[in-house]
């Protein structure tokens, strides 16, 4: 039930983050030039590029726009110089946190999230202080009526997937890090591009929160989603479903 639960409480999650689109155009061009400049510009042989590009999709960026930030990243005279940074710490109630970023400075985003863990109730760690508490995998979304909940496991466990959680709207096939893009290109030879598909942390156990923890920790969660340098934010935290419900509504 963990696994389920976590998956609805990201669906509402993402629901609530949806009116942040316009800004999440920045963070995937950031993601866009480190995945050229990791390899090849061609997506074909370089299957971060490829994920990157996927995720550009996922928030309804222009092909021209993807097209320029790969070309200006794999140009002579380059773009801005990123590295990746991972930051991690406990929220409020206890919550573990980690946050992934794509920084230019690493002074000024390691200041800044350390700021906003104090601001809200929570503390920054030492990296690997919280992610003993999480597992990397690969996840991929589709929606409910490219198949049937059967139909969907069956070809995700040939394709080498290691699970399906299934809701009326949404299969999410998860699968070991390594074999994320032998999975993601047997699904889509059969159903298409998925929705999303990317490298994700899933905890291994979860936080319940009342409504007022919840409310605590999302003020922590948007302040560190809102940050220009941050890409990602885990936590384990779990909700009741009427109470997820009320907060992404």
């Amino acid at each position: 039930m963990a696994g389920h639960s976590q998956f609805k409480n990201i669906m509402h999650r993402k629901g609530a983050q949806d009116a942040k689109r316009s800004k999440q155009f920045g963070k995937v061009i950031r993601e866009l030039t480190v995945a050229t400049r990791s390899g090849l510009p061609d997506p074909a042989a370089n299957p971060r590029l490829r994920a990157a590009i996927s995720a550009a999709r996922e928030v309804n960026m222009p092909k021209d726009t993807i097209e320029r930030a790969i070309k200006k990243a794999s140009g002579a005279a380059g773009s801005d110089d990123y590295v990746e940074v991972r930051y991690e710490g406990y929220g409020p109630a206890g919550v573990a946190v980690i946050v992934e970023g794509l920084t230019d400075n690493r002074n000024r985003t390691a200041s800044d999230v350390r700021a906003a863990f104090s601001k809200h109730g929570g503390s920054m760690g030492e990296t690997n202080s919280v992610s003993f508490m999480f597992r990397r995998l690969g996840v991929m979304t589709y929606p409910a009526s490219v198949a049937s909940e059967d139909e969907m496991l069956e070809a995700a466990i040939e394709a080498g997937a290691e699970n399906v959680v299934s809701t009326e709207t949404a299969h999410e096939v998860t699968c070991e890090v390594e074999s994320f893009f032998a999975v993601k290109d047997a699904l889509e030879a059969r159903f298409g591009e998925p929705e999303s598909a990317k490298l994700d942390w899933r905890p291994e156990n979860t936080v319940t929160l009342d409504e007022d923890k919840a409310r605590s920790l999302f003020k922590l969660l948007d302040t560190l989603e809102d940050h220009d340098d941050v890409q990602n934010v885990y936590a384990n935290f779990d909700l009741p479903d009427d109470l997820a419900e009320k907060l992404s509504a």
